[in-house]
């Protein structure tokens, strides 16, 4: 993706003076701004350069969890008060033509099915002409978005970036793509906006616990809003909808069950064995292309007391749809 037509008011690199892997809203702030700024951000790998382009499943074990999701900034924004809403409009977002997706060691308790996958695994993509090539002649539509984005927190001290809060963070929401518009509430002073964690394309549920992780340069504009105020994230998005990015067939596993997670692992099951038996990827590499391109759907919480999960796979992805 091309970078597209506008001023760009600040640059703010990657460097170890800029790069904080926790939320804290005692960080002094890297950049100050003002409302309708444009930044250009650059951000690390979510390893925060751990992984490399010739790192294998046998690099995995040693990964430093401390240094996980390395956020750009913290950055003020001029005149923000808490209980104002800062508007994040993504401009852009520029990959640098590879990444990768790991399968931590169940130990670790990390991913959706971590007690199936008690071995480390993983899978470096390469990235071009809006394509990320997987194994067997696999190719996921690329739909570049920053996994984590928010705000300080208005509680004190230092928070792990892993979970997703009231006012950001973690969210993986694979929607917020080019074109689209993130509010977030403001809880402290000046914001302190941070970015990170961006993934070159992921599936609603990122259930290995990483998506098709990237360094990418990610260019926004910011907003002030203080005649309107939220409880939680709301954002403006064209999409992708889908994996692929369309309209098409897409075969789904569904799970059933009185626990909703429990109804996910279901479905996710499902696909791996589906992927494996009739797709011939072996099991860790259908898990992988599980959490970059099956997005999960919640069909019913209504019918008590078992509820319904699904996981679609687009058809597209594969050779044969490809060539069509």
């Amino acid at each position: 993706m091309s970078e597209i037509d506008l001023t760009i008011d600040h640059r703010l690199p990657a460097t170890d003076e800029t790069i904080h892997s926790t939320w804290n809203n005692a960080l002094e702030p890297v950049l100050t701004i003002e409302p309708g700024d444009v930044v250009q951000f650059e951000c690390r790998d979510a390893t925060n350069g751990q992984i490399d382009q010739k790192s294998t499943a046998t690099d995995v074990p040693a990964i430093d969890i401390s240094q996980i999701h390395p956020l750009t900034g913290p950055v003020a924004i001029a005149g923000a008060k808490p209980g104002d809403v800062l508007t994040v409009d993504i401009l852009s977002l520029e990959h640098h033509g590879w990444g990768y997706t790991l399968v931590l060691p169940g130990a670790a308790g990390l991913g959706l099915l971590a007690d199936d996958f008690p071995e480390p695994a993983m899978y470096v993509w390469d990235l071009e002409d809006g394509v990320a090539h997987f194994t067997n002649g696999i190719e996921v539509p690329v739909a570049p978005f920053p996994g984590t984005i928010g705000v300080a927190p208005a509680d004190d001290g230092e928070h792990e970036t892993t979970p997703p809060r009231a006012v950001g963070g973690n969210l993986d929401i694979k929607h917020l793509t080019a074109g689209s518009t993130l509010h977030l509430p403001i809880a402290v002073e000046d914001a302190l906006f941070s970015i990170g964690d961006c993934h070159a394309a992921q599936g609603d549920g990122e259930v290995c616990v990483n998506g098709l992780e990237a360094p990418m340069t990610v260019t926004c504009r910011f907003e002030l809003q203080t005649d309107r105020s939220l409880e939680y994230p709301q954002f403006e998005t064209t999409g992708p909808l889908s994996s692929s990015g369309r309209e098409e067939p897409v075969f789904g596993t569904t799970g059933v069950d009185a626990d909703l997670h429990e109804a996910t692992k279901i479905a996710i099951r499902g696909m791996i064995e589906y992927l494996h038996h009739e797709r011939g990827l072996a099991r860790d590499e259908a898990y992988i292309l599980c959490s970059v391109a099956v997005d999960l759907k919640v069909n019913q919480v209504v019918n008590a007391p078992n509820w319904t999960v699904s996981a679609y796979l687009p058809e597209r992805i594969f050779p044969t749809a490809n060539g069509e």
